[in-house]
């Protein structure tokens, strides 16, 4: 049986992100990496008929390529949506006490908008998001063609009434 281990995200971008950049052996080659937290909030009616909203906080770290696209574009508000997987760290603190921290790694990016921005929505409602990202190689998928109208099927002959089939 395979194993899989991934996630996917809409939410607002809570601060931020924080952009670092890892020292490498290589000089030249360091490696980028930006994190910051999304919200998704989930909205129902509790028992009462009153509406209720619960707002989870994830932590989202996003290496290279996709570091650069959140660092120019990416600020505190804008709706994203994630692809990634669960990761949990492991670190010592200053104190001596071990520290466990559970983080998405984002394979993939795509920037929805930003919490607020119901203008530019207003004035194209049937535009694509405004930006698309998806790393290195992604190319876009093309809009489908325009598919012809369903043509409603004839009426049906009387059914037989020996096939009592429940579907």
């Amino acid at each position: 049986m395979a194993n899989l281990n991934k996630v996917l995200l809409i939410g607002n971008v809570g601060n931020d992100p924080e952009v670092r950049y890892l020292e490498s052996q290589n000089p030249g080659s360091n490696a980028k990496v930006a994190s910051f937290r999304l919200a998704t909030t989930e909205r129902y009616r509790d028992r009462g008929g009153e509406l209720r909203e619960n707002t989870e906080w994830h932590n989202v770290v996003v290496w290279r390529g996709n570091a650069d696209v959140v660092e120019k574009f990416v600020h505190k508000g804008s709706q994203l949506y994630i692809e990634g997987k669960l990761r949990t760290r492991q670190w010592t603190d200053q104190t001596g006490a071990k520290r466990y921290t559970t983080e998405i790694v984002a394979d993939t990016l795509q920037l929805l908008g930003r919490k607020g921005d119901s203008d530019a929505l207003v004035s194209q409602p049937s535009a694509p998001q405004a930006s698309t990202y998806q790393g290195p190689g992604y190319q876009a998928p093309q809009a489908p063609a325009p598919q012809p109208a369903p043509v409603a099927p004839p009426p049906a002959a009387e059914a037989d009434s020996s096939d009592d089939l429940p579907f």
